[in-house]
């Protein structure tokens, strides 16, 4: 592994030095440089290019942070170390003004360079939390949630680091909340239950999407997703299993097609004759976001049930 990991270092400085050698070239001859972003990476998510050039004044600062987070990555790489994206942003608080610039610069660079954003050695807090009948390794520390498989555990953030891991769970189950998780770890369940349990506590972060895509892989359980029938809840699901739209030229390491939604369904209002007073009527806000996914369209290409449902959950009042 640490042959590969050295290798994939290497490939990625040469992209690095290519890469500035050509915008230098670009400017010692009185040439603006044209960076292209071409997010066309996946099949399940929409096609968009962009062209960044400096003879765009709107362009002129994001360029500018591109090539100081180039800077940073770099030296990240050659020194074989690890930093955090709110690290990168407190190295230059001044030029890049607020963390979401930071976060557009890492992603930029990551189609850049054809790869994935680990692969640069940026990481993000993890916040995932995962219980049940796993055991695995780490950078030398275990985790034995066997043991104890109704105590949570963090989910590592260096997901490629995770190794020896083993199990007897039956299944994975994925719930959208910390406070289910934590319902389900008060009951016992995973003590009658053989299962692993995650959360990404809301929408899941990078190290708790790639852990999930690493069990599955490795394990070839059956998951299920537990989320709330609203916006939100079918939101998070699409984020696991297509992905996310800001993540669209990684989302073949991060979404996980084998995922099946669990729980409660907008049609079920209607099979089950519930009464209107247990629903909850869609804000503006909810109506507007259940209207953008609708727009996505691999929902009607792979999952058209799963839009039937979101339309109905639009014309519930």
């Amino acid at each position: 592994m640490d042959c590969e990991r050295s290798s994939q270092n290497s490939d990625l400085l040469r992209k690095i030095r290519e890469f500035t050698r050509a915008l230098v070239d670009d400017l010692s001859k009185g040439r603006s440089p044209d960076i292209l972003i071409d997010r066309c990476c996946s099949s399940n998510l929409p096609k968009r290019k962009e062209i960044l050039t400096l003879q765009r004044e709107s362009n002129v600062h994001r360029i500018e942070v591109l090539l100081r987070i180039l800077l940073i990555v770099q030296q990240l790489l050659q020194e074989n170390k690890h930093g955090s994206k709110r690290d990168i942003y407190y190295m230059h608080p001044t030029a890049f003004s607020e963390q979401r610039v930071v976060d557009q610069g890492i992603n930029d660079i990551c189609i850049l360079l054809q790869c994935s954003r680990h692969n640069l050695n940026v990481v993000s807090v993890g916040k995932g939390l995962v219980m049940g009948w796993l055991r695995f390794s780490e950078t030398g520390k275990k985790f034995d949630c066997i043991n104890k498989p109704c105590f949570a555990h963090p989910i590592p953030v260096y997901v490629e680091e995770i190794k020896d891991i083993v199990s007897v769970a039956q299944y994975i189950l994925v719930v959208e909340k910390e406070s289910v998780f934590q319902r389900l770890a008060n009951d016992q369940f995973c003590n009658t239950n053989h299962c692993i349990v995650i959360t990404g506590r809301g929408y899941p972060d990078i190290s708790t999407r790639r852990f999930l895509r690493l069990l599955i892989d490795t394990l070839s359980l059956p998951a299920y997703c537990l989320v709330d029938c609203d916006p939100y809840g079918f939101d998070i699901l699409s984020t696991y299993r297509f992905g996310s739209m800001q993540m669209a030229y990684d989302a073949k390491y991060l979404r996980v097609p084998e995922i099946q939604w669990l729980g409660a369904f907008p049609t079920d209002s209607e099979k089950y004759c519930l009464p209107k007073q247990c629903l909850l009527p869609l804000t503006a806000e909810d109506k507007g976001r259940t209207k953008a996914m609708l727009q996505r369209c691999y929902l009607q290409r792979e999952k058209p049930h799963w839009r039937l449902e979101l339309e109905v959950m639009l014309q519930k009042e």
